[in-house]
């Protein structure tokens, strides 16, 4: 129950994604892809997938899994593509139908799109049972960066998306639309839950003070012994008034506008106008 973690680090979002392999039968699943996007000129960009693509042939692994802890505000999902290349269900949280009602509201993206989840081909539920190859996975619903945050929980790894970060930075934000500080806390228990041993992969890094590079990769016991936010002995009361105090300093991603109305659509663009382009849409004076 120990499966292969291969990592594939975006640096100008710092976004790691994942393939997670079962060594025994050579399944596997992608884990938070990412597509390369220039706000400047509104150009996408495929180096990252393609890294991925070329990992999956290389290795001949069959996809089964196309993964996404949730609908990330950082940088926009490569999953169609990556579909499209390598085969594989897409599947997010159950609870994508809140983030997709907010934010379909907010982009105005009238009746042709869904709010039901439908652009995905599974929605898991909480504790939901799947595998990847031989070995067994868990979906846990860890809500309170966003409602649809899931942590997937793979043979002896956990995949945490935005709800964790390595020890010496701390834990994600909770002020976008749906979050709560109260409620990250709780899921943060459900992940302390697990054994200590548990390899846990973050979804960033930003670097931390003090420390050279980044880092990807840590543990259940050391999050419960070092994380500087939410380490054993932390109250919720406590954890609460500095998550909101936190917050209030912190200016919203880059990329927030596009890669909401792109992931909200499980990584496809808005539809092409009548001149054939596809466009997307900045509110103003509204976020």
């Amino acid at each position: 129950m120990t499966p292969t973690v291969k990592e594939f680090f975006d640096e100008p979002t710092n976004t790691y994604s994942y393939v997670v392999s079962d060594p025994a039968t050579g399944k596997c699943a992608i884990v938070d892809s990412v597509l390369e996007y220039a706000a400047n000129s509104g150009r996408t960009g495929l180096d990252g997938a393609n890294a991925i693509v070329s990992h999956i042939r290389r290795e001949g692994y069959e996809v089964e899994w196309i993964l996404e802890t949730h609908v990330h505000a950082d940088h926009l999902s490569a999953a169609p593509y990556l579909k499209e290349q390598v085969g594989g269900k897409l599947a997010i949280g159950e609870q994508i139908t809140i983030v997709q009602n907010t934010f379909g509201k907010l982009f105005n993206a009238g009746p042709e799109f869904k709010c039901d989840g439908s652009q995905f081909d599974v929605l898991l539920k909480e504790d939901q049972q799947f595998s990847i190859g031989a070995i067994q996975a868990k979906a846990l619903h860890t809500p309170g960066h966003t409602p649809a945050c899931m942590t997937f929980v793979i043979g002896d790894a956990g995949f945490v998306g935005d709800t964790l970060f390595m020890p010496d930075y701390g834990t994600a934000r909770c002020d976008f639309p749906g979050g709560n500080a109260a409620t990250l806390y709780e899921s943060i228990q459900k992940i302390f839950a697990l054994p200590d041993d548990t390899r846990l992969f973050m979804c960033h890094d930003y670097g931390a003070e003090g420390r050279e590079g980044y880092l990807f990769e840590t543990t259940v016991g050391a999050q419960k012994s070092h994380n500087i936010h939410i380490h054993e002995g932390i109250s919720k009361e406590a954890f609460v008034e500095m998550r909101h105090a936190r917050d209030a300093q912190l200016d919203l991603p880059k990329l927030i506008l596009p890669s909401v109305q792109v992931n909200m659509r499980a990584g496809h663009m808005p539809p092409a106008e009548d001149n054939g382009t596809r466009y997307l849409k900045i509110p103003i004076d509204t976020v």
